[in-house]
């Protein structure tokens, strides 16, 4: 199995949605800079379960994340056109901005939570 290594900034909040009765699913579009004045990539990232709560919890939108997972390819059709996307499912995602503390929020470091 390939794997994918990306390090960038959460474009969009953390869409955290169920799936089935137990499982749930956290949604980001991440922007991974190419370096110098050429802009940046736009990657839609899935994180699962315990790993797509603690993104939900803990980074929005312009938190700097790394993400290492598998690549994933979707086609279907809208409005009788055919469209693909290529998304990262994420193993593993680490926090790497300074996580923003409101009264009484608990910060898990990212090995304690993996454990969890």
């Amino acid at each position: 199995m390939n794997t994918v290594n990306l390090i960038g900034n959460l474009a969009t909040e953390v869409e955290l949605r169920e799936v089935g009765e137990e499982k749930k699913v956290a949604s980001f579009l991440l922007a991974v800079d190419r370096g110098g004045r050429e802009g940046a990539d736009f990657v839609w990232i899935s994180a699962w379960d315990r790993q797509g709560e603690l993104c939900a919890e803990y980074v929005t939108k312009g938190n700097r994340v790394a993400v290492e997972g598998r690549l994933k390819s979707r086609t279907w059709e809208q409005d009788g056109k055919r469209r693909d996307a290529v998304e990262v499912v994420a193993r593993r995602v680490e926090f790497l901005s300074t996580p923003s503390r409101e009264a009484g929020a608990e910060v898990i470091p990212f090995e304690a939570a993996a454990a969890g």
